[in-house]
Formats: structure tokens, C-alpha cells, sequence
């Protein structure tokens, strides 16, 4: 008996790594197709009010167009900070380089040369051609953009098809389990959504008026930058922390000034982080920063920046679908931080709550 389950755990874990080494190698397959689940999530409740006002295709005509002015708004402040913020470095990059190499003269004259033999790469060429490579990356978000945007078209004809599929007897319990899932699922994902779309807001705000306050360049390139960035749980604070933080020693030639504003941006990221959204979000997405963490990370490094911004959604996802499922509850509830009583007992009661849901508001 022992041998037995020791072959079927080994065989989970093969099919477990052969699906994340098709996830890797299809990225460019996968990666539209998720964010599409998600869009779909987002704006399925929208659709649904139109169609009670108007024709469908035309409720879908304006769903659509609703959804890309908000999604070229939020790219345009990142692309347009990141082009100030180019402009501003070609034109002063020797500052950064009379900088450095003062600071790399200092640490040698005080016994430390680890930093000398990288004096020589940092130069406008090597500034310029990361430029070029953010560029690129703009330029194959757009690409992954319009793909997006075709597989929403086509999912949001599907909804309501898709939904009456999984009610099916012939489906059960497997699609009432689904769609169950699917419920909570887009409930949370606008959640989440909605609380992170205000928290960036917030956040590009304050850091605007902070930069204004210290006098630093750009203020309003930083403002933007953070509010775009911000959407990307760690990392998107981070970068929108460390970037004024480099711009603020070529600007003021102290450390003590960069220093200032390294801690007064770390502060606005992390009273709005980690006071303000919290209690926005509630109980019900409550998930382990740990696990937070390994997503952002474990996306990113599977699907590039993209991952990075889908990860939490795709954690949301399998912690609903692991707590219908008895063997993978238990990893659902440390995943999640709930305690037992708030998880899914039984698939029949989520049978049963599936099944009474006739509401249009979620795909």
C-alpha cells in the first residue's frame, strides 16, 4: 500500500513539473490566455448590465471600449514617465558617470576596489542601450496587448454559453463545483482589482507631492511611474522607490539627500501597502505575504514582467479551486491564512451554492 502511494506521489510531481515546463516553453500561448481569463473576470459585470440596455454585440462594442481606454490610460503614464525620465538621462548621464566614479575613487583610496573593474561599463552606452531594452519590452506589451483584446472579444460572446454548459446534468458535480469557484473566484479578482487600482492612485499622488515637497526633477514622471508600477505587489514598489532614489544622487550630490528620499518613499509604500490596503481588501483575500512573495517571484521568472503583475491573480485562483478539492484543502488554508471553518466542507454544499446562483455578475 505504501509503495503504491509513493508511485502516485511520484507521478503527480512529474506531471506537476512537465506542466509548469509547458507553461515556461508556451508562454507566448499561455500568457494572453490568462490575462484574458482575467480581463473577462473584470469587465463580465459591465457586459452584463449593457445587455439589459442595449443589444448584446453593441454592450459588447461598449465593454470593449471601456476596457481599452482604462488599460491605454494606465500604460500611457508608465510610457510616458519612462520617455521623460530617458529624455532626462541621455542629457545627464555624465552626471551619473562623474558620480560613480567618484564614489569608486573613494572606495579604493579607503582599501575597497571591488567596484574599479566596473568603472569602464558604466557609460551613455551602456544607459542608452537600457533604454533600448525597456523600449523593446514596451513594444512587445503592446504586441501581447492586442492579442489580450482579440481573446476577450471572443471569451465575452462565451460567458453565458460557457455557464449553461457547466450546469448540465451531465457535467455535474464537476461543473457545479466550477462554477462555484468561478463565482467567488471573479468576485475576488475585482476586489483585489479595485482596492490595488485606488492604492495606485493613492501612491502616485503622495509621491507626487512628495517629490514636489524635496525638490525633486520630474515629479510628476515619479508620480506616474509609481502609480503604474504600483499594480505589481514588491516589485513595483521597489523599482518606483530605488529609480528617484539613483536620480535624487545625480541631482543633489549628496547621500544624505538621496537617503532622505529613500526613506520618505519607502514610508508612503509602505504605510499605503501595508496599512491602507489591507483594510480596503478585508478578510476575504486575506493570503500569506509568503505566498504573495513566492508568486510575484515565481511568475516573474516564468513569464517576465507579465507574471509578475498576474501572479497574486493566478495564487487567487488556485487557492479557491484547491479548497474544493479534499486533498488539497489543507494547502489551500495555509496558502490562504483562513482557518478551517471558513473553507468548503463538502462538495455537495458547494454543489448546492452553485446551483442557486442565477446572478449575472460574475462569468
Amino acid at each position: 500500500m505504501m509503495k503504491i502511494e509513493d508511485g502516485r506521489m511520484a507521478m503527480l510531481v512529474v506531471a506537476g513539473v512537465l506542466v509548469l515546463a509547458l507553461l515556461y516553453v508556451a508562454h507566448a500561448v499561455f500568457v494572453p490566455l490568462t490575462f484574458s481569463i482575467l480581463v473577462i473576470a473584470l469587465v463580465w459585470p459591465l457586459q452584463a448590465m449593457l445587455q439589459r440596455l442595449m443589444p448584446r454585440m453593441l454592450a459588447l462594442l461598449v465593454t470593449l471600449i471601456v476596457t481599452i481606454l482604462v488599460v491605454v490610460a494606465v500604460a500611457s503614464s508608465i510610457a510616458w514617465g519612462m520617455s521623460v525620465l530617458g529624455h532626462w538621462l541621455f542629457l545627464n548621464a555624465s552626471r551619473f558617470q562623474t558620480i560613480y566614479l567618484d564614489w569608486t575613487n573613494w572606495l579604493e583610496d579607503h582599501g575597497i576596489a571591488i567596484a574599479g573593474p566596473l568603472a569602464e561599463q558604466f557609460n551613455v552606452g551602456w544607459l542608452v542601450s537600457m533604454l533600448q531594452s525597456v523600449a523593446g519590452r514596451m513594444n512587445s506589451f503592446a504586441g501581447l496587448t492586442l492579442v489580450v483584446f482579440i481573446s476577450v472579444l471572443l471569451g465575452l460572446l462565451e460567458v453565458e454559453d460557457f455557464k449553461r454548459r457547466l450546469m448540465l446534468p451531465s457535467v455535474q458535480p464537476q461543473g457545479a463545483l466550477i462554477l462555484d469557484a468561478n463565482l467567488t473566484i471573479a468576485a475576488k479578482l475585482r476586489r483585489f482589482m479595485a482596492v490595488r487600482t485606488f492604492a495606485s492612485l493613492l501612491t502616485g499622488l503622495v509621491v507626487w507631492i512628495f517629490a514636489l515637497f524635496v525638490g525633486l526633477e520630474l515629479a510628476a514622471a515619479w508620480g506616474a511611474i509609481a502609480f503604474a508600477l504600483n499594480y505589481i505587489p514588491f516589485l513595483g514598489p521597489f523599482i518606483a522607490t530605488a529609480f528617484p532614489t539613483l536620480f535624487a544622487i545625480a541631482q543633489f550630490d549628496t547621500w544624505q539627500s538621496a537617503i532622505m528620499v529613500f526613506v520618505g518613499l519607502n514610508i508612503i509604500q509602505f504605510i499605503i501597502g501595508s496599512y491602507f490596503e489591507p483594510r480596503l481588501t478585508g478578510a476575504s483575500l486575506a493570503i500569506s505575504p509568503f505566498a504573495v512573495i513566492f508568486a510575484v517571484f515565481f511568475w516573474s521568472f516564468m513569464w517576465g514582467l507579465p507574471g509578475a503583475f498576474i501572479g497574486v491573480p493566478i495564487l487567487i485562483c488556485l487557492i479557491e479551486y484547491g479548497r474544493r478539492v479534499e486533498t488539497t484543502r489543507w494547502i489551500a488554508v495555509l496558502l490562504s491564512g483562513d482557518d478551517e471553518k471558513s473553507a468548503p466542507v463538502s462538495s455537495v454544499a458547494s454543489s448546492k451554492k452553485a446551483h442557486g446562483a442565477a446572478s449575472d455578475t460574475a462569468p
